[in-house]
């Protein structure tokens, strides 16, 4: 309902009320829509220009990307292959077979009488260079049936061979008839021995090895000088060349150090096109094929980037609409989720500016998981597993360099990964230090992924892969560091109770928790007794048992004012309120929690814990200051005072917490008045004091169901058996029936 009082009145209800408007999330989630269009739009829609063949460029246009300069690289590839020496190969030929041949034939044809001479000189031109050849052929044969040896190098060897051939003296033919069978025998292995030695080199020119051999046939056993002569003659032919040139191993280790040259790059912003230099053919082909002349067709991108925007954020806000968070229906968390996104995609943006060519991997230095964990801190788990995948999609976009596609899976697989890590991690911590460890699961599962990434693609270097694992690792300490520092902020700026930040108020050496202990000993002593219980009925139904706790230890501070007009506080002295007016009483009992908001806002206590302090006991009843005013007032003949004006202000319970830290308040000090509390004592007065509330209109504000109130009541019942097991009196029925569970319950 509207207020109808003065205009500052309707200010302030406009004011609080842009935190319920459905205007004002729209606005936010427009808001988010624009960021992760314009943060993905360089990506999937690069500047185009208009611009036509033989015109002047009126400014220079840059390289949106990194682009491949093909004359550069091709110019590059054709110098490396042009370094790259001739591949030869050394052929074993074995020519020391061929003079064991020539030697039986000359032995076969010396020794044969019928022959004559002439006859046996134009044999021996004849056989001695068809052995050779011969041989040769063999041994070509023997490579080729192998295939050990290319058609080019075949064709290679035959040339060589033809090209280098020995050709014998005409008169070396008219001595070899009269060798003796002693002088053939005495040159054979001398011969053989020369042949197989020289053989042993790589010989690329027969004729380099030939002119040794007249120094090798003179240092060898033959006496004769007709042996020697025609040794060295028979040797010379039977050298040949068995290094060859392969042409085609010289093409294949050209083609790979054609390929082992890396593409040479225009780096992203630089000039492709200086201002006032002209369009030629060539420039505007090249600018076509970067797809950066604009033309009929260009908004299409465009159209396909918003309705991409859209589609992410349609994902989140149905996923926010149908949960059961605030953030569903109060727009501040809403604010908060927003401004997280914003932050992670900025961090986003700021590491893909430092993609470079020598660090081709330094993206996966980002701190993407640090939405994930921050949502499931201060929101919901659930909620940032949705925004992971959220930030998956657009990390695969935003370190996408190349533009080959649209998509680099690598970079949206690691984020994705890195931040499910750490948000299963970081659920339910309390220390700041489980955000260390979280953002170190999160590097642990990066550099496994990022190493199956390298392992099954199989490439790059060694160096590659140890600044890619590097960067992984590096990556998940960023965040935390990052999350370390943007908790204390988000948690301040937006009134954000994190267990985190919970678990630091419940700290006993807080200023408020000592002045508690130390001016108040029974109150504090209370509130460790109401928080125990409200622990354990808060985690019965589900609801925030560490917001209980810490709200009970700060629901009664406002006592440190005036501790001595409260029970607890009254050891072994009179209590004042027996000589004051029952209407004082009442002020100053009410005025406990009116005081306890004061100071919690002093040490800028965060607002549930301030809620509870200010709702736990609602509208409920003073009834014994009540009863009191409406005696005296009987005894005077005055009319008795209203019921209304002994109540507290309120309000009533708004959440499930400030409601079960009220009946945890309210049995904590009920039973602790019982002297000798029996089970059914315990329970009848626990479930008493539930449907007194209950009846009394203090649960119509907040959630709570009655099977909920059903298991607050025997969670307290539990707990209360634990805190009062050694004064617990069983009834006697129930000893007399079971004698022997009594020594089993009491010590």
């Amino acid at each position: 309902m509207k207020p109808k009082g003065s205009i500052q009145g309707k200010f302030q209800y406009r004011l609080a009320g842009w935190r319920y408007s459905a205007l004002v999330r729209f606005l936010l989630f427009f808001v988010l829509a624009v960021v992760i269009y314009f943060a993905l739009y360089h990506r999937v829609v690069p500047q185009t220009y208009d611009i036509q063949l033989g015109s002047i460029a009126e400014k220079d246009i840059l390289a949106p990307r990194s682009i491949p300069n093909e004359v550069a690289t091709e110019k590059a590839k054709e110098e490396a292959a042009g370094r790259v020496q001739s591949v030869y190969k050394i052929v074993s030929l074995k020519n020391e077979i061929a003079v064991e041949t020539i030697f039986e034939k000359l032995l076969q044809i010396n020794s044969d009488q019928d022959v004559s001479l002439a006859d046996k000189v134009n044999i021996y031109k004849t056989v001695i260079p068809t052995l050779i050849e011969d041989h040769l052929d063999r041994v070509l044969k023997t490579y080729a049936d192998s295939g050990q040896t290319s058609e080019l190098l075949l064709v290679e060897m035959r040339k060589n061979f033809r090209e280098q051939q020995y050709r014998i003296p005409e008169e070396s033919f008219y001595k070899i008839p009269r060798l003796t069978k002693d002088d053939l025998a005495a040159m054979e292995p001398v011969a053989k021995e020369i042949v197989l030695k020289l053989m042993n080199d790589q010989i690329l020119d027969a004729q380099t090895v030939r002119v040794k051999v007249p120094e090798l046939v003179n240092a060898s056993t033959l006496s004769k000088s007709i042996t020697r002569e025609l040794v060295q003659e028979l040797v010379r032919a039977a050298l040949t060349p068995n290094k060859f040139f392969d042409q085609k191993g010289t093409d294949e280790a050209k083609g790979h150090a054609r390929d082992s040259v890396k593409p040479v790059l225009i780096n992203k912003n630089d000039v492709l096109v200086a201002k006032g230099e002209e369009i030629t053919k060539e420039i505007y082909d090249h600018l076509s094929s970067l797809d950066l002349l604009r033309d009929d067709t260009s908004y299409w991108p465009h159209l396909g980037l918003l309705l991409f925007t859209l589609l992410l954020c349609l994902v989140l806000y149905m996923y926010i609409r149908q949960s059961a968070l605030s953030i569903s229906y109060y727009n501040i968390p809403l604010l908060m989720f927003v401004l997280i996104v914003i932050m992670t995609i900025a961090g986003m943006k700021v590491f893909s500016m430092l993609q470079n060519l020598d660090y081709p991997y330094i993206a996966f230095l980002a701190p993407t998981a640090m939405g994930a964990m921050l949502l499931a801190i201060l929101l919901d788990a659930q909620l940032a597993f949705v925004a992971a995948v959220v930030f998956a999609v657009m990390a695969s976009i935003v370190f996408n360099a190349d533009h080959v596609q649209t998509f680099d899976y690598k970079y949206g697989l690691l984020t994705l990964t890195s931040s499910f890590a750490a948000t299963f991690s970081i659920q339910r911590a309390s220390q700041r230090a489980s955000i260390l460890k979280a953002g170190l699961m999160g590097s642990i599962f990066g550099v496994v992924l990022v190493a199956s990434l390298l392992l099954f693609e199989d490439h790059g270097t060694n160096k590659e892969a140890l600044f890619a694992a590097s960067f992984a690792l590096g990556g998940g300490l960023l965040t935390a560091v990052f999350v370390i520092g943007l908790l204390p902020f988000l948690e301040v700026a937006f009134g954000i109770l994190s267990p985190l930040k919970l678990v630091e108020l419940s700290n006993m050496n807080h200023p408020l928790l000592r002045k508690l202990l130390t001016e108040t000993p029974g109150t504090y002593h209370h509130s460790v007794m109401v928080g125990n219980l409200a622990d354990t009925a808060a985690e019965a139904i589900g609801a925030d048992g560490l917001l209980c706790r810490v709200g009970a230890y700060y629901h009664d501070i406002g006592k440190t004012k005036r501790p001595s007009y409260f029970i607890e506080n009254q050891s072994n002295m009179e209590n004042p309120h027996d000589k004051i007016d029952p209407a004082l009483s009442k002020s100053i009992i009410i005025a406990h929690a009116r005081d306890g908001v004061e100071m919690l806002k002093e040490y800028n206590i965060p607002k549930p814990i301030r809620d509870i302090a200010e709702q736990h006991h609602g509208t409920t009843l003073l009834q014994y200051f009540y009863h009191k005013a409406k005696k005296q007032a009987e005894e005077k003949g005055e009319k008795p005072p209203e019921e209304s004006e002994y109540r507290y202000p309120g309000p009533n319970a708004q959440t499930k917490e400030a409601a079960i830290v009220g009946i945890a308040d309210c049995v904590e000090a009920a039973v602790r008045s019982l002297r000798n509390p029996t089970v059914e004592q315990i329970d009848s007065m626990v479930r008493k004091i539930i449907k007194g509330r209950l009846d009394d209109g203090q649960f119509n504000e907040c959630d709570l169901t009655i099977k909920e109130l059903d298991r607050i009541a025997k969670a307290l019942n539990e707990t209360l058996l634990g805190i009062f097991h050694s004064r617990i009196e069983y009834p006697a029925d129930t000893i007399s029936h079971k004698p022997e569970q009594t020594k089993e319950v009491q010590p």
